[in-house]
C-alpha cells in the first residue's frame, strides 16, 4: 500500500530560559525525580534533561511534549504548541509544571526568584488579558446557574422528603379507609330485616333477653350495629324493654 504524500502539520516550537543555581548535583536531581512516570530523564555531561511526550503525530513522531533541562547555571524548557490551540494558555500550562519540578528540588536547585517570578507573571498576565468581555460574562452567568443550581438541589431534596412524610400520610390514610371500609361492609351484610329477624328469634330461645356482647360475637357483627336495631325495632314496637 503506497504511503500517503500528506505532509503531517508540525507544531509550532517556543522556548523558555531562567537563571538558575545548582546546589547539589544533577545525579541528585536524576534520582529524585526518577519517581515520576511521566517524565524520562537523560543526564548527558553538565545537563540533565526531563523529557515529557505528551502525544505523537500519525508517524509516531513527538507532536506535543516539553523538555526541562538544567544546566550548572540556567534551566532551559523547550515545548511544543498545536496550531489551533492557545499559545498563552499552552505556555501557562508550562510554567505551572515547572513549577512543580522546581518544588520538588529545591533544595538541589534554586532559581532567580525575580526571573522567575517574571515569567510566571507575564504568562497569567497574558492570559488574563485575552480573556475577553464575552468570556467574563460567561463566568458570571456560569457562577449565577450555579447557585441557581444549587438551590433547585435543595429545594429538590425538601419536595423529596416532603414527599416521603407525604407517602406516609397516605398509606396511613390508606390503611385507615380499609379499615372503615371492612366495618362498613360488616354493618351492611345483613339488612335491617334480616338482623331484627335474627334478633327476634335470639329472644324468643333466650327466654326474651338478649346478650348484646354475645349476640354480636355469634354473628360477628359490630355492638353499634346491634344497638342500632334493638332501638329500631323498640320504636317500631316489635320488641318491648323490660325495667
Amino acid at each position: 500500500m503506497a504511503e500517503s504524500s500528506e505532509e503531517v502539520e508540525q507544531p509550532d516550537i517556543s522556548e523558555i530560559a531562567i537563571p538558575g543555581k545548582l546546589l547539589g548535583s544533577l545525579e541528585e536531581i536524576e534520582t529524585r525525580l526518577k519517581s515520576l512516570s511521566m517524565f524520562e530523564a537523560k543526564l548527558d555531561g553538565q545537563s540533565l534533561s526531563l523529557i515529557n511526550v505528551e502525544s505523537r503525530d500519525i508517524k509516531k513522531n513527538p507532536y506535543l511534549f516539553f523538555i526541562i533541562t538544567f544546566k550548572p547555571d540556567s534551566i532551559f524548557v523547550q515545548y511544543s504548541i498545536a496550531r489551533d490551540s492557545s499559545e498563552k494558555l499552552r505556555r501557562l500550562y508550562i510554567i505551572k509544571n515547572l513549577t512543580g519540578i522546581i518544588s520538588l528540588i529545591a533544595d538541589k536547585y534554586t532559581v532567580d526568584s525575580q526571573s522567575f517570578y517574571q515569567q510566571i507573571d507575564s504568562a497569567i498576565d497574558a492570559v488574563l488579558n485575552s480573556i475577553s468581555q464575552s468570556y467574563s460574562t460567561l463566568f458570571g452567568n456560569y457562577d449565577s446557574l450555579l447557585n441557581e443550581y444549587r438551590e433547585v438541589k435543595k429545594l429538590n431534596i425538601e419536595l423529596i422528603n416532603s414527599n416521603k412524610i407525604l407517602t406516609a400520610q397516605a398509606s396511613k390514610l390508606k390503611d385507615e379507609n380499609d379499615a372503615l371500609t371492612a366495618k362498613l361492609k360488616d354493618l351492611e351484610r345483613y339488612s335491617d330485616q334480616s338482623l331484627m329477624v335474627m334478633v327476634q328469634d335470639w329472644i324468643e330461645s333466650h327466654a326474651n333477653t338478649i346478650d348484646i356482647g354475645e349476640f354480636s360475637k355469634n354473628y360477628n357483627l359490630p355492638q353499634p350495629r346491634v344497638e342500632q336495631i334493638l332501638n329500631k325495632m323498640v320504636s317500631l314496637k316489635y320488641i318491648e324493654l323490660k325495667g
